[in-house]
């Protein structure tokens, strides 16, 4: 596969459609943020202590419900595991005019991420937007009483029916997680920083076409996305996959896989002046939960995941499927069984292998480095290839969980 050079676009007129909803690289927000504050702490350096100022000064912040606030660790001392939740907005107040206008917010991006108990594996599990699920009772904004539970609905409904603490408790009963950190981003915020981080290396298998989103690139190759590319490329549903949710789901974790190694590499986590402006970008996008607003807490959260091996990241999907019926025509129905054997090992903290491949928007990188020996946390070979055909599943592996690991190598999968 030839690599290509990357193009400047201009992505003008972005429809906001009946069945496509914005989505972005929100994963690593926390880490980004977190990383460049642990940065600046230890650095000792006078500007380091101003910047670290500044960008606090910038965050806006949310309760949680049944939120307890305790003095924060000491820097670097987090013990444990921890859970937080990253929450993705399609607002269009302050975003630009090229994004339109509504009123409307949903949670677009819904993705938990688990940091086991020993502090090494990490396991990031995106939520389908179309997932219909039950919605707990949530606090209204105003702190007055409740908003009446609701047994079927979408989860993407949740932001916008009682705010980020909504989709905190949603999440919560969902999974049986505690979830005690959430924070959420919007468009602005990927779009600043992608460009921070110096754009994200995205490999695909054919022309990726996507009048919805404004995505286009031409030809099967490597480009490198930032800015307006990368916000385009992840808002794409209709250019990857089956065209479905799920499909963009997978397709979106080639991106976050090689934002994770681009973070990961000592260019990035050594350049203050790369950091800071992540850390800016992010701040100016971000409404964190009351419990991240300490700087301690932050860079302590940081340096857990800093120290995580890339094979030990995991990317999943909660698993899902389309065609159902009942409450689910057109939506995404839960596959409980499948789930409840994911949750088990997340919440037991036990590591877990992957044997049903990346998913419907994402193959296996043909040029891709080679690969170390599979540990746990780390997912096999994706479903199609040779290896797959003749490895039976591994023990401790989660038989029909989607997803791959942060050394994985992949390409978004085109909707021909």
């Amino acid at each position: 596969m030839s690599d290509l050079r990357p193009r400047s676009r201009s992505i003008a007129g972005i429809a906001r459609h009946g069945q496509l909803r914005a989505s972005f690289p929100v994963t690593t927000v926390l880490k980004f943020v977190a990383a460049a504050l642990a940065v600046a702490l230890v650095s000792g350096v006078s500007i380091a202590g101003i910047a670290v100022s500044q960008i606090t000064n910038n965050i806006k912040t949310v309760a949680l419900p049944g939120e307890k606030q305790g003095p924060p660790p000491g820097l670097g001392s987090f013990e444990g595991g921890f859970n937080v939740l990253i929450v993705g907005s399609d607002t269009r107040a302050n975003q630009g005019a090229q994004f339109g206008k509504d009123d409307g917010v949903l949670n677009d991006v819904t993705m938990l991420v688990h940091v086991s108990k020993d502090q090494s594996n990490a396991v990031a599990v995106s939520i389908p937007r179309d997932m219909v699920v039950p919605i707990p009772a949530c606090p209204k904004e105003d702190g007055k009483g409740n908003y009446n539970a609701m047994s079927a609905q979408p989860i993407n409904n949740t932001l916008a029916y009682g705010g980020l603490a909504c989709t905190v408790l949603t999440v919560e009963a969902l999974t049986g997680l505690k979830i005690p950190f959430a924070a959420l981003i919007t468009f602005q915020g990927v779009i600043q920083m992608s460009t921070a981080v110096g754009g994200v290396p995205v490999c695909i298998n054919g022309p990726l076409v996507d009048r919805y989103s404004g995505i286009d690139l031409p030809a099967a190759g490597t480009y490198t996305l930032a800015g307006a590319d990368a916000l385009a490329f992840l808002r794409s549903r209709h250019g990857v996959g089956d065209g479905s949710d799920l499909g963009r789901i997978s397709s979106q974790q080639v991106f976050l896989s090689s934002l994770v190694r681009t973070v990961k590499s000592n260019d990035t986590l050594t350049n203050f002046t790369k950091l800071y402006g992540i850390a800016t970008a992010a701040s100016q996008n971000m409404t964190l939960s009351n419990s991240l607003k300490n700087i301690n807490t932050m860079a302590s959260l940081a340096l857990v995941l800093k120290g995580i091996p890339l094979n030990r990241i995991s990317f999943v999907q909660y698993p899902g499927t389309t065609g159902a019926g009942g409450v689910y025509p057109g939506k995404v129905a839960p596959l409980t069984s499948v789930a409840n054997a994911l949750f088990a090992k997340i919440k037991a903290d036990e590591p877990f292998t992957l044997d049903s491949g990346t998913g419907r928007g994402s193959v296996a990188n043909p040029t891709a480095p080679a690969s170390p020996a599979p540990s746990a946390s780390a997912a096999p070979a994706p479903s199609g290839s040779a290896a797959a055909a003749t490895t039976p599943p591994p023990a401790g592996a989660v038989t029909g969980v989607l997803g791959q690991t942060a050394a994985d190598y992949t390409c978004s999968k085109v909707n021909r």
